[in-house]
């Protein structure tokens, strides 16, 4: 199921409601000049899986964040944002996951320069 930015928190309201209420993971796909990011919601009463798809222009990464909605969003909203540079907007607590993170160069785009020497926050190039 494809569905909007904007109106992502609503959708996934709206699936909860309908026993979707277990959010099983968040991840991203990049397309060099779009992201997917797709989220797997499962109902436990019958076993039934649901995708709901999120495409973002690389030139505008930033979603509204879930976790008001699905509270173990948490972690996988701070990976989307270190890993592959989506902003979320929103976020209770807006810790980093890796602890010297600097945030630039997310290592899971294509764009990420693996020859390139990593840097700790701080850390001067």
């Amino acid at each position: 199921m494809k569905a909007e930015r904007d109106g992502l928190p609503a959708t996934l309201s709206r699936m909860k409601s309908a026993g979707f209420d277990y959010l099983v993971k968040i991840t991203a796909v990049d397309y060099v000049d779009h992201v997917d990011v797709i989220y797997l919601l499962r109902n436990l009463e019958p076993i039934k899986d649901e995708i709901v798809e999120v495409t973002l222009s690389t030139s505008d990464l930033w979603l509204p964040s879930v976790e008001n909605v699905h509270k173990s969003a948490d972690w996988y909203e701070r990976e989307l944002s270190e890993m592959f540079g989506i902003e979320i907007r929103g976020r209770k607590a807006p810790r980093l996951l890796l602890e010297k993170w600097d945030g630039t160069d997310p290592p899971l785009r294509k764009s990420f320069a693996w020859d390139a020497p990593y840097k700790t926050k701080g850390e001067k190039a």
